[in-house]
Order: structure tokens, then C-alpha cells, then sequence
């Protein structure tokens, strides 16, 4: 009995963690922190013309409305994992489909993501993209600025 209520509470953190997962990209990319998030590197730092602003802006919108779906995915996804869980109260058939079901929309939420960070890529200029690519390096390797 230790080991199915000790495997339960692994599932539902590993659960935890994975739904987190998709966020904490999303925010560490996207959020405005003390070092600063990508967006706010890129209409601060890279001295965006008109029309790149307006290109941006228009990118921005058609992501937020993309990445609030993935983000509901994910939340229904460790909802049905939720469900499974007190189902099956052991690691049975449906709680490894609903893990796989998580994993499966917070791929989509983190491919998203990162068509996004092309698509904003694809606006600049040379010089732009050489900075915007060193930033992106450093959000996703956790290295501080040069």
C-alpha cells in the first residue's frame, strides 16, 4: 500500500511539473524579468523600424490567441491525467496514455512557441537577427549577457 500511494504522489508531481513545463518556457521567453524577456529585448534592444513594429505587433496578437489554446490544451491535458489518476490509483494504461496526452500538448505549446520566435526572427534585419539569436541563446541556456 506505500508503494501505490508513494507511486501516486510521484505521478501527480511528475504531472505538476510537465504542466508547468510549457509555462516556464513561455514565461522565461516571453515575461519580462529583472534581465528581461525576449519581447521586451526586442522592441527595446533592437531599435525596430515602423513597419518592423507593425509586423511584430501582428505577430504578437495571432501568438497570444495560439498560446492561450495550447495552454487550455495542457491545463485539459492534466486534467484528464488528474482523472486517471483517481481512477486507476496505480500507474495503469490510462494514467500512461494521459502522461503521454500532457506530453504530447506541451510539445505543441513549446513548437509553437518556438515557430513564434522564428517568425519574429524572420522581420529583422542581419544585425538584428545576430543579436535576437544571441539572446534567444542565452534564455534557453540560462548564460548570462555578454
Amino acid at each position: 500500500m506505500k508503494n501505490v500511494k508513494l507511486l501516486i504522489a510521484v505521478a501527480v508531481l511528475v504531472a505538476a511539473g510537465a504542466g508547468c513545463l510549457g509555462a516556464i518556457a513561455a514565461d522565461r521567453w516571453f515575461t519580462p524579468t529583472q534581465q528581461g524577456g525576449l519581447h521586451e529585448f526586442v522592441h527595446e534592444q533592437l531599435e525596430l523600424d515602423e513597419e518592423q513594429e507593425s509586423q511584430l505587433e501582428r505577430l504578437e496578437e495571432r501568438y497570444a490567441i495560439e498560446n492561450a489554446q495550447r495552454e487550455l490544451a495542457v491545463r485539459r491535458a492534466n486534467a484528464d491525467l488528474a482523472a486517471a489518476m483517481d481512477s486507476e490509483h496505480e500507474y495503469g494504461p490510462e494514467v500512461s496514455a494521459a502522461i503521454d496526452a500532457v506530453h504530447a500538448s506541451m510539445g505543441e505549446l513549446q513548437k509553437a512557441t518556438v515557430r513564434h520566435v522564428f517568425a519574429m526572427r524572420s522581420i529583422l534585419d542581419d544585425e538584428q537577427q545576430r543579436q535576437f539569436d544571441q539572446q534567444v541563446a542565452r534564455a534557453l541556456t540560462g548564460s548570462p549577457p555578454d
